[in-house]
């Protein structure tokens, strides 16, 4: 990590932070009168997949929601942007469904489209229409039914404290102000209790609808120093609603001195939402990273959950149990 001072709940070199739908088969919108040079009206539909940059302080989550009052999601904008460029998409899948006012520096989203423009030029004519809080940064196609979900093979997520006393404005849409100093030490001794795989019912949203809790963390890594900004990084296959932001917040609580460093491994065997600390703000969060298929091919190649998981979460055969059993795990926060 970026800080000499951070210590690391797992070996050395695991954690690798970034550098730097709209399903249901029907029509988002339809072309606007004037569409843009290049567009192949009569080729068969084409896969993309998308790397975004969002801030999502304004935006109700990712994934566009029914009921009678409109709620702005980002893959609602982005569905709006396909239809005005004349690129109706079919299909829009992201590799995680980030909550309401959760940030993402790179999130992948998987995109079917009936008629499309060339890579850098559905760049530039989707950051041409999309709004300032979102960004296309790239674009690449894709073999035909690419699913972003399925491909996704690991998730980082960064929690940002500012532990200032004072409040920061400048801090305030991404970083959470906890004004009492924290004691990273604790803070680091605790996040070692979870990692690893276990059911974390204790970490668990009311009304999640996954169908277990059972989940596996590769590495926290806690970076900072009190009366200062404070990072809290977590990698793993998949995460529960919530699970994330009440993790930090059960650390954060720790760091305050108000839960023992011992409790965390207590309230891990409980499986009690209700012994784990509260739900830390959204705007403190960001997805950093997504680990995928098309990623390990054209990047670095690094597989940060091995290889075993890796073979397992690309065999054809486990489409439809990564379908029906692991889906809520890999699109939330």
């Amino acid at each position: 990590m970026r800080s000499s001072r951070a210590q690391r709940a797992h070996p050395r070199g695991t954690l690798r932070p970034g550098r730097a739908g709209y399903s249901g088969g029907r029509h988002v919108g339809e072309p606007t009168p004037t569409q843009p040079s290049g567009l192949d009206r009569d080729a068969p539909r084409r896969s993309f997949r998308l790397v975004l940059e969002y801030d999502g302080r304004d935006f109700e989550g990712w994934q566009v929601q029914a009921g009678a009052r409109p709620a702005r999601t980002v893959q609602g904008v982005l569905a709006e942007a396909f239809a005005s460029i004349g690129c109706p998409a079919v299909r829009i899948r992201a590799a995680g469904r980030t909550d309401t006012g959760v940030h993402a520096e790179e999130q992948i989203v998987g995109v079917e489209l009936e008629r499309a423009l060339a890579g850098p030029a559905l760049v530039r004519a989707l950051n041409a229409r999309l709004p300032p809080d979102v960004a296309v940064r790239s674009a690449s196609e894709v073999v035909p039914g690419w699913h972003a979900t399925d491909a996704a093979r690991a998730k980082l997520y960064r929690y940002r404290i500012w532990n200032g006393a004072v409040r920061s404005p400048l801090r305030a849409g991404r970083w959470a102000w906890i004004p009492e100093p924290l004691a990273i030490d604790r803070m680091r001794s605790a996040a070692a209790a979870f990692v690893g795989t276990h059911d974390f019912s204790a970490l668990r949203a009311a009304g999640s609808s996954a169908k277990t809790s059972v989940r596996t963390i590769r590495a926290i890594e806690i970076a900072g120093e009190a009366r200062g900004e404070i990072t809290l990084d977590v990698l793993g296959e998949g995460f529960l609603r919530h699970m994330v932001r009440n993790l930090a917040g059960t650390l954060i609580e720790i760091g305050r001195g108000r839960f023992e460093v011992a409790e965390a491994g207590r309230i891990l065997a409980s499986l009690d939402r209700g012994r784990a600390g509260p739900t830390a703000p959204a705007h403190g969060l960001t997805l950093v990273r997504v680990w995928d298929s098309i990623d390990l091919e054209t990047r670095d190649g690094l597989d940060p959950v091995g290889s075993e998981t890796a073979d397992r979460a690309t065999r054809p055969s486990d489409r439809t149990e990564r379908g029906s059993e692991f889906e809520d795990d890999l699109v939330h926060d």
